[in-house]
């Protein structure tokens, strides 16, 4: 027997034995709700705000940003405080938008991302090119973990979609952290009790 033949049988004596694989139904057990979603958007730089609905979010706009600057949304209850009808615009128009506010269709709390797709953000770039980003979300739909976030959209479908987690940011290994480095330089995240779905 070659040596090369004697290192393949002994290979195949010691082939591990073939187990079932793990049980995942475990995976999203952990209690993650709203108080976690808002521990963990804070510490990724974001801010979250409960609101009762959207006059209150009408309010906030007015008040933190200056409303001489362009601000866009998908979301028709916001027109007092922002423009809403520039989804069919060439994408480059946008360059000049300070706060883009669109929906989201859920959270994850343990990660305080949020799913969007292209029915909520209508332009791709939006969410990426304003200054600062907002966004509506129904706190009844958070889930736990990104495992029940993917079986959520597992049968979805979709052109575009995309998890957004706090504002832009990027480290050097210096680990100076820098935010709106390439993208919105502030999230915040409206939390409202029951809205329409996007």
């Amino acid at each position: 027997m070659s040596n090369r033949e004697s290192i393949l049988q002994k290979i195949k004596q010691n082939q591990p034995k073939i187990t079932p694989p793990p049980d995942l139904s475990v995976l999203g057990s952990e209690n993650f709700g709203i108080e976690k979603y808002k521990e963990i958007l804070q510490f990724i730089g974001g801010t979250a705000i409960e609101v009762a609905d959207y006059q209150e979010i009408i309010e906030y706009v007015k008040g933190t940003f200056d409303s001489k600057l362009r601000i866009i949304s998908t979301i028709d209850e916001l027109k007092d405080v922002a423009q809403t009808n520039w989804q069919n615009n060439d994408p480059h128009s946008l360059q000049d938008a300070e706060l883009c506010i669109i929906k989201a269709h859920f959270g994850i709390a343990e990660n305080a991302a949020n799913w969007v797709t292209e029915n909520v953000i209508s332009q791709r770039v939006a969410p990426f090119i304003a200054q600062n980003l907002a966004i509506v979300l129904d706190k009844n739909t958070i889930v736990p973990t990104m495992h029940q976030a993917y079986e959520k959209i597992s049968d979805s479908e979709y052109g575009f979609g995309t998890f957004i987690a706090g504002p832009s940011k990027t480290a050097d290994i210096e680990q100076s952290l820098v935010l709106g480095a390439h993208g919105a330089r502030s999230l915040v995240v409206f939390l409202v009790e029951r809205v329409s779905n996007p």
